[in-house]
């Protein structure tokens, strides 16, 4: 059974830096592409960061690009998101995914692709 575990987030202000970490465990951590997500209260959930399997392969959405990270260690099974210059609307629930379909180059940004989730953190930003 494969299961992801997410530590990190909390509260920061606005322009500060976060650390979020997923752990991953249950399977081989490199048969996944790894991607992160959010959730804001009343909105639907987005994309935020992907990472192929040889950790070669990076895609971030628009709202994120040049503020976050997404880096990959497959010796210690953990992907982790750092996100700097934070801002108010980056407040949401943060979750780490796995997309176990993907070429060795792959990165996907479509939830639907992502078959094992975490539990989610939650990230809060004030002005």
């Amino acid at each position: 059974q494969v299961q992801l575990v997410q530590s990190g987030g909390g509260l920061m202000q606005a322009g500060g830096s976060l650390r979020l970490s997923c752990e991953v465990s249950g399977r081989t951590f490199s048969f996944y592409a790894m991607g992160w997500f959010r959730q804001a209260p009343g909105k639907e959930r987005e994309f935020v960061a992907v990472i192929s399997r040889s950790g070669i392969v990076t895609l971030y959405s628009d709202s994120v690009k040049g503020r976050f990270t997404i880096s990959r260690d497959n010796s210690k099974n953990t992907v982790d998101l750092q996100m700097n210059s934070l801002k108010p609307e980056d407040t949401a629930r943060y979750y780490c995914a796995a997309d176990p379909n993907t070429e060795y180059h792959g990165a996907r940004t479509g939830d639907s692709f992502y078959d094992y989730w975490g539990q989610g953190t939650q990230v809060t930003v004030s002005s």
